[in-house]
């Protein structure tokens, strides 16, 4: 059965998952657009409007008319609902859409610690993506803070991931905050279950599926909801971050890309694969075994390469099933025969 048959719908993540920066990743476009569960797109990415987010998959080849979009400033209107009386003073750093989002909710948005010539005082601070946000900025953020604000990330992710590679995420920015004034933020969005649970409300899911690229983000997210979870890997977190994950941040199942979608489910789940073995030795874990004979069609180099690709992933399944079941990450991964050596020669 494949894991998509298990699920009444899918929340997908997209930076990482389904596109990097402007270039797609084109296994999710094409699964995507062949699948027919409902599916709602889960970003913790709040600088630009659901509309535009919208345009963007459809521009870059999804066929859905009307995606369903949900982004982490969903999430921060929850929170300055339970935590910030109507009407209030809001500091906002973020994207022009983020300020209308604020203020359309009723507050008073504003972007100077010394905007308050009523002397309420500055209730809460919300923080968004903004590649604008330079030093001046944070130094407001600062001094809103210290007069006793609350402090709102529309997202903690250290890092962004775009065509070029990993640039710098809203909570690398936030942690310069920190750094200076000793408060710590709340963040709204992922992996706090909120947006999880709206998503999944608006497709009708009640058993849904969360896919993502990022462990302590779109995985922890999952698990805080109580929700299963794919992890892919076109994005952030790689072997070495699986290998080492606490438990919290420990998916269901592991695929290389979004087509794992359409795979089996057992194949997917960390376990003995592809003739490899594990068993743990001490603070280190032996990999053993494994098949040698190549996968049939593997003769052009773009097959056996997606082969060996394979054959990597099935490795760290194998090995994942036993260093998670270790006290401590283990120290070392053994290869202990050729096939193991070239499979774990992958894990970057």
């Amino acid at each position: 059965m494949a894991l998509i048959d298990q699920y009444d719908g899918l929340l997908v993540d997209l930076d990482g998952t389904v596109w990097n920066g402007d270039t797609a990743i084109a296994a999710a476009i094409a699964t995507l657009n062949e699948i027919s569960l409902p599916v709602a797109f889960v970003t913790n990415n709040a600088s630009k409007p659901h509309s535009v987010v919208a345009d963007k998959l459809r521009r870059l080849g999804i066929n859905d008319e009307s995606p369903t979009v949900f982004n982490s400033a969903d999430a921060v209107l929850q929170v300055l609902q339970q935590e910030v009386d109507p009407g209030a003073k809001v500091l906002v750093v973020g994207t022009p859409w983020l300020h209308e989002l604020i203020a359309e909710a009723g507050y008073a948005v504003c972007t100077s610690a010394s905007d308050d010539p009523a002397g309420a005082g500055i209730a809460a601070v919300v923080q968004g993506h903004n590649p604008e946000t330079g030093w001046s900025q944070l130094s407001e953020v600062a001094l809103a803070l210290r007069a006793g604000a609350r402090y709102v990330l529309t997202n903690a992710d250290t890092s962004l991931p775009t065509e070029r590679g990993f640039c710098l995420g809203n909570g690398a920015m936030a942690a310069a905050v920190t750094a200076s004034t000793d408060v710590y933020p709340r963040a709204a969005g992922k992996p706090e279950p909120e947006l999880f649970h709206l998503a999944a409300q608006a497709i009708g899911a009640k058993n849904p599926l969360c896919i993502g690229d990022r462990l302590n983000t779109d995985i922890a997210g999952a698990n805080n909801a109580g929700f299963a979870s794919l992890h892919v890997m076109t994005g952030v977190s790689g072997a070495i971050e699986l290998l080492e994950a606490p438990v919290e941040h420990r998916p269901t199942y592991i695929g290389a890309d979004f087509s794992a979608v359409l795979q089996p489910a057992e194949q997917l789940r960390p376990g003995p694969q592809a003739g490899f073995t594990a068993r743990g030795d001490g603070h280190d874990v032996l990999l053993e075994r494994g098949d040698t004979e190549p996968a049939a069609g593997a003769g052009t180099a773009q097959a056996s390469g997606a082969a060996q690709s394979a054959n990597s992933l099935a490795a760290l399944r194998t090995v994942l099933e036993v260093a998670w079941a270790m006290p401590k990450p283990p120290r070392y991964i053994h290869p202990r025969s050729q096939a193991a050596e070239h499979a774990a020669a992958d894990w970057q």
